[in-house]
């Protein structure tokens, strides 16, 4: 199993004849919807388990590191939150642009490194970035894909990190690793270590959470990897369209110093809809894995 390249701007993972994830580096997005790269993810059996620019978001794309407030800077898509006014569209869609994949170590996981660059609209670059990304099987029904993103402010100032919950609207606190689920999860179950918990999950803290949709065909967890000492709060939904993120800044901002970087990171299980299972074991294994994963040394070289 490894990623390939097809020669048009894209990776493909593939598990025999299934292509279980492909990785858009080279978006062709409008500049609205802030482009970046994006993974489609498939589970084994062969189910669909993202969404690509649905119509109610279509700056929603798969599985994305998506920041709706850096600073001034929107690279999430669409209009930004301003308190007192609602959403407006301001000249501020960032994009976040491939620079190069490094080579990777060799070995049984399928592995993706590489440097990209976080581009305001007005083309000044505001993040570099080192991310990268393995896949590995887990069993006969379940794969794992894990993200891991080193984000160094290059701005030549401090920047925030925020989320429209920190600038004033309730209860939307989206920002950093976001996964859209298909228009047919609508309505899904989403589980955390405690059982059920639907849309409460949102704003509250905890390691992962699950989504099962609602035939029982296919399911998705994800986990928080991030170096952070307490679990983040959670951007959760299913009734208005199926969707999760751990949001290190659903509530409060986090200010990045010019020349400091910031990780973010998390382990997504795809599999059955009793997909959670795996969650206290393949995935905390997955979770320790990426926190003791060192920041590669070509991050030094980033700005």
């Amino acid at each position: 199993m490894l990623f390939t390249d097809d020669g048009a701007g894209r990776l493909r993972l593939r598990d025999g004849d299934t292509t279980l994830a492909e990785y858009v580096y080279l978006p062709t997005e409008p500049a609205l919807e802030s482009p970046r790269p994006y993974l489609s993810l498939t589970s084994r059996a062969g189910i669909d388990v993202t969404a690509y620019r649905p119509d109610d978001h279509v700056w929603h794309k798969g599985l994305s590191l998506a920041l709706p407030v850096v600073g001034a800077h929107n690279f999430w898509g669409g209009p930004t939150y301003i308190h007192g006014e609602g959403y407006i569209q301001l000249p501020n869609n960032g994009a976040q642009s491939h620079r190069s994949f490094l080579p990777s170590p060799d070995g049984a996981v399928a592995r993706v490194d590489e440097t990209l660059d976080w581009v305001a609209e007005s083309g000044d670059l505001v993040l570099s970035e080192a991310r990268t990304l393995t896949a590995r099987i887990v069993d006969g029904e379940t794969w794992a894909l894990t993200w891991r993103s080193a984000l160094r402010n290059v701005s030549g100032a401090a920047v925030g990190f925020g989320s429209p919950t920190s600038k004033g609207r309730p209860n939307a606190g989206y920002a950093g690793i976001f996964w859209r689920g298909p228009v047919s999860f609508t309505g899904g179950e989403i589980v955390g270590p405690g059982g059920t918990v639907g849309d409460a999950a949102r704003g509250e803290p905890g390691p992962w959470l699950a989504f099962a949709s609602p035939e029982r065909d296919a399911g998705v967890v994800m986990l928080d990897a991030s170096d952070a000492a307490a679990s983040p709060p959670w951007f959760a939904r299913s009734e208005e369209y199926a969707g999760l993120n751990p949001a290190p800044f659903f509530y409060d901002e986090t200010v990045l110093s010019d020349g400091d970087t910031l990780i973010l990171a998390a382990v997504i299980l795809i599999g059955a809809a009793d997909v959670a299972a795996h969650a206290a074991s393949a995935g905390a294994a997955l979770v320790a894995e990426v926190r003791s994963a060192s920041t590669p040394s070509t991050l030094e070289e980033l700005s």
